[in-house]
């Protein structure tokens, strides 16, 4: 089977500012752990306080780019992913270039002259973590760019697409565009639920997607404010996993399959009407460095195997391995070679 070019990820390509910092530096800029917003007014001084921590680490994220990089590294397959997105002409550019570069992802991205590359501050308290996503140029991506003849030849060589949610708030025109292309010619189209904020506010925009995707993604916390969203009136995951696999769909080639991690519980599988439950692996508390990437390595690490059309216990297995490789470093970073059999 031909790898090269075979996985295409589209999303907002941010460089991740992460610190450790105290309960007393969320309640000053208003910020809840374990959730991912969109910086407003009040937030933007967090980012200038962060760079002059003394533990303070940059690394090339943004949600998608973390998840097709891990499926990068767990194949091992020169030039095997893609990725697009917007960055400025810095030097947080040129480092996130390099950075994606070195991690064997062929990457295209958009460069805006105007606007400086996204960043995203990782608030880091007891090994859990805060996003707070200062888009930048990320929010620049236009779909023309898609379009070129040079980039659309990555859409039409990739047998499998993802894209996590956080893009529906820059570019849902270019979502449309790949996943007509995917339903069309019979490609599985992936997406992610990505953030509460995602479901509450953008549901139009994630409804229209929706009807194409074969594989959702999300967390707990993510399906239950979709689930409150759509009046569902049910917390139970499983349900909720269930009734995400039974919407409606634009191409009847493949059936939905619906997976929705819980941190350290196990990861729900809903499927032709079926829920099944896998167990994650767990890991001591002193181990844990940050969560920081986790649901994105579990979605490369899941995509890794797909992609080799190995079956779904594989996959889940692959992305429970590859997520517990990235909570025990520090962002979504991980050993030179994988170690999952």
């Amino acid at each position: 089977m031909a790898y090269e070019g075979i996985l295409l990820g589209m999303g907002n390509p941010l460089l991740d500012i992460s610190a450790v910092v105290d309960e007393e530096f969320l309640k000053k800029y208003d910020i809840k752990l374990n959730n991912a917003i969109l910086a407003e007014e009040k937030h933007l001084p967090m980012y200038e306080e962060m760079a002059a921590k003394p533990n303070v680490e940059y690394i090339a994220g943004g949600a998608t780019q973390n998840s097709i990089k891990v499926a990068q590294w767990m194949l091992q397959i020169p030039d095997a992913t893609g990725y697009i997105g917007c960055i400025g002409k810095d030097k947080f550019g040129e480092e996130m270039k390099k950075n994606s570069k070195a991690a064997g992802v062929n990457v295209q991205y958009l460069q805006d002259e105007s606007t400086p590359t996204g960043t995203c501050a990782v608030c880091v308290v007891g090994g859990e973590r805060s996003l707070i996503a200062n888009l930048s140029a990320a929010n620049c991506y236009k779909s023309d760019h898609l379009k070129k003849p040079e980039n659309w030849a990555l859409v039409e060589k990739a047998k499998y697409f993802y894209i996590a949610g956080f893009f529906l708030t820059v570019s849902p025109d270019s979502i449309q565009v790949v996943a007509e292309h995917a339903a069309a010619k019979n490609k599985v189209f992936a997406m992610n639920l990505s953030a509460p904020f995602i479901c509450e506010f953008f549901k139009d925009a994630q409804e229209k997607a929706l009807l194409y995707v074969d594989f959702v993604f999300g967390n707990e916390t993510e399906a239950r404010t979709f689930s409150k969203v759509h009046g569902w009136e049910t917390d139970d995951v499983a349900e909720i996993a269930l009734k995400i696999s039974q919407w409606p769909k634009a191409s009847g080639t493949y059936k939905r399959i619906t997976v929705i991690t819980q941190g350290a519980d196990p990861v729900v599988v809903a499927e032709d009407g079926k829920v099944k439950q896998f167990p994650v692996i767990l890991l001591p508390k002193e181990k844990l460095v940050d969560t920081n990437g986790a649901g994105d390595a579990f979605v490369g690490g899941f995509l890794s195997q797909l992609i080799q059309e190995k079956p779904i216990d594989v996959c889940v297995k692959a992305g429970c391995y590859a997520s517990n490789v990235i909570i025990r470093r520090s962002g979504c970073t991980y050993p030179e070679k994988p170690e999952f059999k």
